[in-house]
This record gives structure tokens, sequence and C-alpha cells, in this order.
């Protein structure tokens, strides 16, 4: 695959590597539901000291109990400068590096971040797809809006979701997770359709979050990280 290393490359290379990868999307599912026993959640939390640097957190979950079964974790300096919509040429290398410390393999992952709900459907969790060779699920707190178009806000109870729709085509999702508590914003990464990706976060949710737990524990443990870290 072109650019495993991520060295920064003009903008222009970066949309031709997406533009390549995004012919090889599948919107399917390429797993059935039983064999998904361990679900990963990817985090990361940045600082600055003399250089920018990550660490980036990998929990990995029983998808029957919840329980947390693994946690790793990688520092690294960050060598790829911020473009918006260019996430993944930053943080896949710590990305990649973390996950080789996984005694646990994951059958599908969970990003904080977003997926297919990208102007060029590249966001994070698609991207590592490729890498990954799992099926990704994104989940992003905040919503990016692409070509000014605004989502429909669900319905105030658990379970609603209004399609995010640009161009006649449904990006993803803006999901209630938990009643009274703003939606959140779920796309699939790739191998995986929508249906199911959105049933899988509306299991994953507990009742003291609304952001499922995966994503959640990895969060918790990359703040943990960056304060011993930093």
């Amino acid at each position: 695959m072109e650019n495993t290393d991520f060295k920064f490359v003009s903008e222009e290379k970066c949309r031709e590597i997406q533009a390549n990868l995004k012919t090889k999307i599948v919107k399917d599912n390429t797993f059935e539901l039983e064999d998904i026993h361990y679900i990963a959640g990817v985090d990361l939390a940045y600082w600055k000291d003399a250089v920018e640097k990550a660490v980036c957190c990998i929990v990995i979950l029983d998808y029957a109990t919840g329980e947390i079964v693994e946690e790793v974790n990688c520092v690294g300096e960050i060598n790829f400068p911020y473009i918006s919509g260019y996430l993944a040429f930053r943080e896949l290398p710590l990305v990649m590096k973390c996950n080789e410390k996984l005694s646990v393999k994951p059958d599908l992952y969970v990003f904080d971040g977003n997926g297919y709900l990208h102007p060029r459907h590249m966001g994070i969790a698609t991207h590592a797809s490729f890498y990954l060779n799992k099926p990704t699920i994104g989940v992003a707190k905040n919503y990016y809006k692409i070509e000014d178009v605004d989502f429909v806000m669900p319905e105030n109870e658990q379970g609603a979701f209004t399609d995010i729709v640009i161009d006649g085509e449904v990006y993803g999702r803006a999901l209630r997770t938990c009643k009274d508590v703003k939606p959140i914003f779920i796309s699939i990464g790739n191998y995986i359709d929508l249906e199911t990706t959105t049933s899988i976060i509306n299991k994953l949710v507990r009742k003291d979050s609304h952001i499922p737990i995966p994503t959640r524990y990895a969060d918790i443990a990359t703040h943990k990280m960056r304060s011993i870290y930093r």
C-alpha cells in the first residue's frame, strides 16, 4: 500500500491516496455477528513540548460482557501537520505501532473519529481499516459538517437516529444513545453496513455515558497516560 510510513507529502498526494482507497471500501458486513467477540476502542491525546507528541491507547472489551480484557498504549512524536480531512496521516503510524502490542486480537475496531462521514469517505476509521484488515466503525462526539449540510436532530428518545444525507447519499447517522443528551455521529469505517454499525453502538452504550464504552475507556486511558508521559 502507498505511503505506509505516512511521512509528510503534499495535500494533493494525500487526496490521491484517499481517492485510491475509497474505491476499495466495502459497505457490507464481511463477518457474522456471532463471530464478534472482542471489540477495540481507539483514541489519541496530544500535547506539545519541544515537539508535538501524542499517546495512543487501545482498549479491548469482551463484547458479551463489556469487561476490559486488555489495554495497551504507545507514545511518539507527531511529524505530520494537521490538515483538515487528513487526520489518518497524523494518527495511523502511532495507531499501528500500538496495535502491534496487542496479545488479544480484536474482531472489530471503534475509533473516536469519523469513518465514511468525511468529504471523501476516508475518515480515520475507514483509512485505518485497510491496515488493520478488520471491520471498523467511526464514532464522533461532534458533527463534521460536509458541503454545508447540517444534520437533523433525532427525536429525544434512546436509540432515535436521523440519517446524514449529502447529495443523495447516506454518509452516517446522528444517533441519540441516551434521552436528554446530545447525539453522537456514527458512520461505517469499512467491511460493515450502517444498520449493523447502529446496532453494535447501541449495545455498547451504558447508563453512565452516551459514548460507547470502547472509545470512552480509550479516551479515559489517553488522558491518564498523557498526564504520565508529558
